[in-house]
């Protein structure tokens, strides 16, 4: 009877203490997304008007995602491409569905900008496991129901690992390689954040994540442990031989 009573509050506390980091972890989300926003507004509002000066059709991308708790999540870009354009889900950065100022956009990453208005609706976290489109998540369900116990996020450590992703597909099998080569190691890193995450944990991710978008700085992820450090980059030719040996091992990074 003891033994039971000291077993259900010990659920109880972990329950409780799993509430707070959740509390917590949106308090900051809000409060640093909405900093943020401000802070970007001018950009924002630029790329605004690049896109709807540009060209016809509407200023934001809704791309369909799987978000927390398999629940459906339209995940906000910038538009990029044409309005007609059609094709397969993945681009490669000289996609000829880009505009000229979506092409920019997709070169800077200022299209994902628009996600931290996701983050105050509460859709998505700054920090999480990278939001997957419905046809990969159902490849691996077992794997995303464990993943998806967390919120999406904006920037994560799969998110800093494949940042240069669109540059080292396949160019005559995007889906295929995605799927066969990336998606996995992507898979085996979230499911590492869904296990670990901490405020400590996102703190790093965040830091990491200035670093490579404002000094430029190429990030590697051990896939063992989730830690973070630059990575040297190496110069011409030998940059293409790193970039597949270092994919096979699952540590690619950069911005």
């Amino acid at each position: 009877m003891a033994s039971a009573a000291r077993e259900r509050s010990l659920r109880s506390d972990v329950g409780a203490g799993k509430r707070r980091k959740e509390i917590t972890k949106r308090l900051v989300d809000v409060v640093a997304a909405s900093f943020l926003l401000l802070l970007v507004l001018p950009v924002l509002v630029l790329c605004a008007l690049a896109v709807k000066l540009e060209s016809r059709g509407p200023l934001f991308y809704r791309a369909r995602r799987v978000g927390r708790n398999g629940r459906d999540l339209q995940m906000l870009k910038f538009r990029k491409m044409h309005v007609d354009a059609a094709g397969p889900a993945l681009t490669a950065p000289d996609d000829d569905r880009f505009t000229r100022v979506g092409r920019v956009l997709a070169a800077t990453k200022l299209d994902e900008l628009p996600q931290l208005f996701n983050v105050l609706k509460g859709d998505m976290s700054l920090v999480g496991p990278r939001p997957e489109d419905p046809v990969f998540v159902l490849l691996h369900a077992v794997a995303y129901d464990q993943i998806l116990t967390v919120r999406p996020g904006v920037t994560g450590l799969s998110q800093l690992a494949f940042a240069k992703e669109s540059r080292v597909l396949r160019k005559e099998s995007r889906v295929d390689d995605y799927v066969e080569r990336i998606l996995p190691q992507k898979i085996r890193i979230d499911i590492l954040y869904a296990q670990r995450a901490s405020f400590v944990t996102d703190l790093k991710i965040l830091m990491w994540t200035a670093a490579a978008v404002w000094l430029r700085h190429d990030v590697a992820v051990n896939r063992a442990n989730g830690s973070l450090t630059r990575r040297s980059r190496p110069a011409g030719g030998e940059l293409a031989r790193k970039t597949e040996s270092t994919l096979e091992h699952a540590s690619v990074g950069g911005m």
